[in-house]
């Protein structure tokens, strides 16, 4: 105990050291946990930040719910009581619809190379920094871990064979794309998954990307896990309070655009790497079901279909849903 209490001690004397030592220190409480993938990608970038701004700049990478809530980091931020995030913004819907268009169009991506692209060369990043503002919060990056996969424990092809599926999906925009798709939407929270689907409760579940999933046991009991995924990509966002970030130096500024492009990037290529991995070791009685691009294409018209009237309900979101379309149609991703 006396040893474990002095490496704790020595810890945060060395985190002091680096902190005082810092013009800036900052801390940025993530919707990971500590020891998820995720985190230990933010826990490095926020080291390459200090490197990249020689020193001036030390960031504190605190686990999910350290300080607050997940779902509370924008007030918080605002406040000033942690300075920034890493996060879903979708969690933010309640305070404007358009949160959750910028958090998770439904079935509008089937690369998320295409969709990192609109953000950074489309108008998207521009937009959600206008909705970040408004709440006194500076967009520094976005990212994504990638199309999520399906797991099941029935083989699901098509939209024919997913009608009447029981599949667990949170509210909102997936729940009502399941519920298009003629399959039937059940609503439970990630930690009862699991059980659910062991139980038979559920079908199949929203939950998250194959490797997560693999990890996690999900693909040992709904052995028929559709991947590549092609109903949900969350976006993950990086932010700053709005004052601190307006008080920087133009210098530290482009440290953290250069730091935002490579989080942009290197968080996407990680979790790439860790569904190749998951899917070349899954088990031999697992099978991976893909579907048609046919079928997909599908799914992207049911959805938009959804997005107006979602888009009608503040005038952000009505903005980003204009941008997005504009972007597809440009790319011939829609008619």
């Amino acid at each position: 105990m006396k040893l474990y209490n002095k490496l704790i001690i020595t810890s945060l004397t060395a985190l002091s050291i680096n902190a005082f030592a810092a013009q800036y220190n900052w801390n940025f409480q993530s919707s990971d946990q500590p020891g998820d993938d995720a985190f230990q990608y933010q826990q490095q970038w926020a080291k390459d930040v200090e490197k990249m701004s020689d020193g001036k700049i030390h960031i504190n990478v605190l686990g999910a719910g350290t300080v607050v809530e997940h779902n509370q980091t924008l007030d918080s931020i605002n406040m000033n009581i942690i300075q920034g995030d890493f996060t879903d913004p979708s969690y933010f819907s309640g305070k404007d619809p358009a949160f959750a268009l910028y958090g998770n169009l439904i079935g509008a991506w089937n690369n998320p190379k295409d969709m990192i692209d609109f953000m950074y060369n489309g108008g998207g990043f521009e937009i959600a920094n206008e909705l970040l503002n408004k709440y006194g919060v500076q967009l520094l990056a976005i990212s994504t871990v990638g199309g999520e996969s399906l797991v099941s424990k029935k083989p699901i092809r098509n939209i024919q064979e997913l009608k009447g599926v029981k599949v667990r999906a949170p509210e909102g925009l997936v729940q009502a794309l399941f519920k298009n798709l003629n399959a039937s939407p059940v609503n439970l929270p990630g930690s009862e998954v699991y059980t659910s689907l062991e139980k038979g409760v559920i079908d199949a579940s929203d939950y998250s990307i194959f490797a997560r999933n693999q990890q996690s046991g999900m693909n040992d009991i709904a052995k028929y896990p559709i991947h590549p995924g092609w109903h949900s990509m969350p976006m993950n966002q990086v932010t700053l309070n709005k004052k601190i970030y307006d008080g920087l130096s133009a210098d530290l500024k482009d440290v953290l655009d250069k730091a935002g492009k490579q989080y942009a990037e290197g968080f996407l290529a990680m979790h790439q790497k860790l569904d190749e991995e998951a899917v070349k070791n899954k088990k031999a009685d697992i099978t991976i079901i893909e579907w048609d691009p046919s079928e997909v294409q599908k799914v992207r018209e049911t959805a938009t279909k959804m997005w107006p009237e979602w888009a009608k309900k503040s005038p952000m979101a009505q903005k980003y849903y204009d941008a997005v379309m504009k972007y597809l149609k440009d790319k011939g991703m829609i008619q």
